[in-house]
């Protein structure tokens, strides 16, 4: 018995102390877990700082410039698709009225065909009034059935142009939508930079906006400085070159080089007054991307309607654009030439002097007066 009572007791102490334990461990290490997470979890990610938002929206608004030099290429291919569509359908529907005329004929023959019936020649003598008038009506029928043939083979020609007119429309109205589908495409994506531009602007707080605002004058004379040091390098290369054409000019006792009557630069000058009194008039108009006007604009849509005030029709995009007329360098820039920026030729504006412009600039903001230094220069146009 007491054996008994010792192995009870040994039995109860064991047993209690081991769910305690085990509980014990067990919030521990969830404890710890826990622990370690909040340790090696991953920062939230920082706010971006002024600078770079700028550079970010930068970049948004240029990519977006890009991109709606794609939408208006599209744009311009699709309304060129549709109006060939119009022209094969118009062309179609015409062949179809011929088509119908062609039916009718044969169906006037086989009614007439129907209402004689078949009659044999040897019936035929018999039944007429006299061999003269068997004779004139078997002339008439030998030339109703050179006319049935003509018919069919009039049907025949126009059934089978009509055919290939309804299947090339069919394929160009194919091609078409698919021009469509670009399209909108581009658009999406146009809407997409911009909205994520918004999105970063919108997050700014008074203080950043004006530091913002700071940097963009940074940039813009930091940008006129580079400018200008080009200007100026060019300007002192063609002086050195027209030295050294002059000295060897003297060398060889050769007349004086000619200049021109400035003829020329005067009906240019002429015409850039017209571009200008029209761009001048548009100062205040909202930015639109694919907008040509009246009431709004993108940049190439404002280059294109001032240059057509003046009797000179450009192409739609900034990347046709940059290939009409003669290039020249910035410090040769006179008032209405065409001045492009960025690597990809996806923004322009009208130069106006003083290194000045006229443009479109970004959505959001209206057309208006700015310095040509404010985005890196690719290259600039006289378009006539």
């Amino acid at each position: 018995m007491p054996a008994l009572a010792s192995h009870r007791r040994i039995r109860s102490r064991s047993t209690k102390p081991s769910h305690a334990v085990g509980f014990t461990t067990a919030a521990l290490a969830g404890a710890a877990l826990l622990s370690t997470q909040s340790a090696t979890a991953a920062p939230s990610d920082p706010k971006p700082s002024v600078e770079e938002v700028q550079k970010k929206v930068d970049d948004l608004y240029r990519q977006a410039g890009s991109a709606t030099q794609e939408y208006n290429k599209a744009k311009e291919a699709t309304a060129e698709k549709r109006r060939e569509v119009d022209t094969l359908f118009e062309e179609a529907a015409t062949r179809a009225e011929k088509l119908n005329e062609s039916r009718r004929a044969l169906g006037a023959y086989a009614a007439a065909q129907y209402r004689t019936g078949a009659v044999t020649p040897t019936a035929a003598l018999l039944f007429a009034d006299s061999p003269q008038a068997y004779f004139d009506q078997t002339q008439l029928m030998d030339r109703m059935t050179d006319q049935q043939r003509t018919a069919v083979t009039d049907y025949e020609t126009r059934r089978a142009a009509a055919a290939k007119q309804r299947a090339e429309a069919t394929k160009r109205l194919e091609s078409l939508t698919d021009s469509q589908q670009a399209l909108r495409i581009s658009k999406e994506k146009v809407q997409t930079k911009l909205a994520e531009a918004r999105t970063l602007l919108s997050k700014l707080t008074a203080e950043e906006k004006a530091r913002l605002a700071a940097i963009e004058r940074e940039k813009e004379a930091e940008a006129r400085r580079r400018a200008e040091a080009k200007a100026k390098a060019e300007a002192e290369a063609r002086a050195r070159a027209e030295a050294e054409a002059e000295r060897q000019r003297q060398e060889s006792d050769q007349p004086p080089l000619e200049t021109g009557t400035g003829t020329g630069d005067d009906a240019y000058a002429t015409r850039a007054d017209e571009v200008l009194a029209f761009a001048r008039a548009q100062i205040g108009k909202p930015y639109v991307w694919g907008a040509t006007g009246p009431s709004s604009y993108d940049c190439s849509g404002l280059t294109q309607a001032a240059w057509k005030a003046a009797g000179v029709d450009l192409p739609r995009t900034t990347w046709d654009q940059v290939e009409v007329g003669q290039r020249v360098a910035t410090a040769d820039l006179l008032p209405g030439d065409l001045v492009f920026f960025y690597d990809d030729i996806s923004h322009v504006g009208i130069y106006i002097g003083d290194g000045k412009m006229i443009h479109a600039p970004k959505p959001g903001e209206n057309v208006r007066e700015e310095s040509i230094y404010y985005m890196p220069i690719y290259g600039s146009v006289r378009p006539v």
